[in-house]
């Protein structure tokens, strides 16, 4: 069985985006940056993304084949932009499809979601607020905890501390 290198595609080419394909990269992933303003999805901004596209997920997921290897970011912001790239995500399977936004934004948005006709059971694989809470404030500190999370679902992860897994251990040993 040959592996298959993961995948990160990133949906707006915000600041956190630059420090999440940066760290991915580092991390083995295929990066792909998806941005439908062409301003922000430069060369100069993301000079060693895999991909960069200028355009939106739902117009060009068949063309970036975007599947179940897929981890999926949404950082964009933009109601506009971020529902139709989730739906996207999670009607095409991706392993992870996470999208920003506080709790009362989340919540507003699972019922627009709900509403254009998302399943309940494709809620549930949604995550938001994206990230594991690192208590990180600053643009590569909230890209640590995205790509914590990602690499946590990939392998199975708690994403509790390490100290605590051990000492489980050591209790039922």
């Amino acid at each position: 069985m040959v592996a298959v290198r993961p995948r990160l595609v990133i949906v707006g080419a915000v600041e956190v985006a630059r420090s999440l394909d940066a760290l991915a990269r580092d991390l083995g992933y295929e990066t792909v940056v998806i941005d439908g303003r062409a301003a922000f999805a430069t060369r100069e901004r993301f000079p060693d993304a895999d991909r960069l596209i200028v355009g939106w997920l739902d117009e060009v997921a068949a063309e970036i084949h975007l599947g179940p290897y897929d981890a999926v970011a949404v950082l964009s912001h933009d109601v506009k932009f971020d529902e139709p790239a989730i739906v996207e995500a999670l009607r095409r399977g991706c392993r992870y499809v996470g999208a920003v936004g506080s709790r009362k934004t989340q919540a507003d948005r699972q019922a627009r979601l709900r509403a254009a006709g998302v399943s309940e059971a494709e809620l549930a694989r949604m995550r938001g607020p994206i990230g594991l809470d690192l208590g990180g404030r600053g643009a590569a500190e909230m890209a640590l905890a995205i790509l914590a999370e990602i690499v946590a679902e990939r392998y199975g992860g708690s994403g509790r501390p390490l100290v605590e897994r051990a000492a489980t251990s050591s209790r039922v040993a």
